[in-house]
C-alpha cells in the first residue's frame, strides 16, 4: 500500500495529464504544505499528521469562499470549493452525527463524567477515536448536548 504522499503525487502526475489545472494548482499547494511540515518536523508525516493538514486545508479554502461571498465576490468563492472539494477526496468518509452520539453517550456512562469540566477528556478521547471522520466542532456540539440532557 502506498503512502498518502505518493497517492497525492500519483494523482498529481495524473491530473497534468489530464490537463485539470486547478487540481493541479491544489494538489502542488498541499504538496507543498506537506514538504514544509516534513521539514519543520525533520521526518516523513504519518497519516494522522497527512490528514490534519489536508483538513487545515480544507478548512482555510472553507474560509475563504465565505470571506469572498461576503465581499460579493461569487467567482473565487465556487473557484475556494471547488479545491476543498478536491482536498476532500484525500479525507476518510465522515462518520454520521447518530453514530458520534453513540459513543459520546457510551463513553460518558463509562467515565461516570458529567458537568462542563467533562468537555476536556470527552473531547479529547473522542478526536482520537473518529480522527479525520468528524470535525471537532461537531463533537463539542453532540457532547454538549448529551451533557446538558444528563444535568
Amino acid at each position: 500500500m502506498s503512502s498518502p504522499t505518493e497517492t497525492l503525487q500519483n494523482d498529481l502526475k495524473a491530473a497534468l495529464k489530464a490537463g485539470e489545472k486547478e487540481k493541479v494548482a491544489t494538489l502542488r499547494l498541499l504538496l507543498s504544505a506537506i514538504k514544509n511540515e516534513q521539514i519543520r518536523t525533520g521526518g516523513e508525516l504519518d497519516e494522522q499528521a497527512f490528514l490534519k493538514l489536508v483538513r487545515k486545508s480544507i478548512k482555510q479554502r472553507n474560509d475563504s469562499a465565505e470571506q469572498y461571498r461576503s465581499g460579493d465576490r461569487e467567482e473565487l468563492a465556487a473557484k475556494e470549493e471547488r479545491e476543498a472539494e478536491i482536498l476532500g477526496a484525500y479525507m476518510p468518509p465522515e462518520i454520521g452525527e447518530d453514530e458520534i452520539r453513540t459513543a459520546l453517550r457510551e463513553f460518558i456512562a463509562a467515565e461516570g463524567l458529567s458537568g462542563p469540566s467533562a468537555i476536556g477528556p470527552i473531547m479529547k478521547e473522542m478526536l482520537a477515536r473518529f480522527a479525520g471522520q468528524a470535525d471537532g466542532g461537531t463533537i463539542n456540539r453532540l457532547a454538549r448536548e448529551i451533557l446538558n440532557e444528563s444535568a
